[in-house]
């Protein structure tokens, strides 16, 4: 361990002691696409002890442009096993749990039970509701993240007792069914990262978690914002 992992444990803010509690985390992503992707590789490769992957999709074509888990030759194949053998590969000592189905009421506070925190890689506000309420009702962080087009957020919710998802998004009356937009295959590269790191910030205990804050960035202008939520 002392090798694999000696340019992020020469980090006084992470130090072996850190390692450990990464090697002892247990991690949910919630949708592995564009999202899902740079989280689950960049977790892997930091050594967080169990990762569970829930997505319920196969691998489709016009996935390959952003979802840089997969490959041409996986194209129909579930995604979470797709992801499972992938992230495996780079490191063979994180357990990777695979749910190949979609969060639903039935099913999300047994599988959320499992796990220290719950990341969004999703991509519609219906999902998004559910994990606030189950992580808000199981005292679970929730890494919030989101993308279109060349923008992106990032938040951390429900930690330490602060905002939560509805907070900022309050709940509206009529949800409307997700339309897909056109989005660049960098932007989920960066928030993905943004949300990966915010993970290891949590579990480790260093640095500032973006909780209470959302961040904003559009790559067009590159113009980068962190506003404050509020209750």
């Amino acid at each position: 361990m002392n090798e694999r992992y000696s340019r992020q444990t020469m980090l006084p803010e992470i130090g072996e002691t850190g390692q450990e509690k990464l090697r002892r985390a247990r991690v949910l992503v919630v949708g592995v696409g564009g999202l899902g992707s740079p989280i689950t590789l960049y977790l892997a490769a930091a050594g967080v002890g169990c990762l569970g992957l829930i997505d319920g999709d196969t691998v489709s074509v016009s996935n390959l442009q952003r979802q840089v888990l997969y490959t041409e030759c996986e194209i129909g194949l579930s995604k979470v096993e797709c992801a499972r053998r992938r992230l495996s590969a780079l490191n063979s000592e994180t357990q990777i749990v695979c749910y190949p189905t979609r969060l639903t009421g039935q099913n999300a506070d047994s599988i959320i039970a499992g796990y220290d925190l719950v990341i969004d890689g999703c991509d519609n506000a219906a999902t998004r509701y559910l994990i606030d309420e189950t992580c808000a009702r199981q005292g679970k962080p929730y890494i919030y993240g989101a993308i279109a087009g060349f923008q992106g957020q990032v938040s951390v919710f429900n930690y330490r007792g602060g905002p939560r998802y509805c907070d900022l998004y309050p709940r509206p009356e009529v949800m409307p069914q997700p339309r897909p937009g056109g989005v660049m295959g960098a932007i989920p590269g960066i928030v993905g990262c943004m949300q990966a790191a915010e993970a290891i910030k949590i579990i480790t205990g260093c640095g500032e978690v973006l909780s209470s804050k959302l961040y904003l960035t559009d790559l067009l202008s590159l113009q980068h914002e962190i506003i404050e939520i509020n209750r």
